[in-house]
């Protein structure tokens, strides 16, 4: 499989209910909560991407673009975008849905770096 067909394949999509229990005093998604989700899909297309054991070693920016309203759905995409010896990007955007209507708007924009590890959890390189 080529690098290309590997990231395609490893694409990752997770729709979410917004749940009163997630959100704030504003009735929006905790921006604590919404990182949670885009580390977790970020680690899954990761591992999709390189069958490996990897764990998060940062996050880029995250740019909160528009506020995630309790009683939507918001869809989650992960997608590798850059390749290393021992690492890998991702970038993770968040959508939202309403559950009654057409449509959907980018609400967040981050990215995540994950390492590859060893049983003694070294960094180990990616097998292209």
């Amino acid at each position: 499989m080529t690098l290309e067909e590997r990231i395609n394949a490893s694409e990752t999509r997770i729709f979410k209910t917004v749940f009163p229990n997630t959100t704030n005093h504003y009735d929006t998604l905790f921006g604590g909560e919404a990182m949670r989700m885009m580390d977790e899909v970020a680690f899954i297309a990761a591992t999709r991407f390189s069958r490996q054991v990897m764990v998060t070693v940062s996050s880029d920016k995250i740019d909160f673009k528009k506020p995630i309203p309790a009683g939507t759905f918001v869809e989650l995409v992960a997608r590798v975008t850059h390749v290393g010896n021992t690492s890998l990007k991702v970038t993770v955007e968040i959508y939202i849905e309403q559950m009654y209507a057409e449509g959907r708007e980018l609400a967040v924009h981050g990215s995540f770096a994950l390492v590859a590890i060893d049983e003694h959890k070294k960094p180990v390189k990616i097998i292209k």
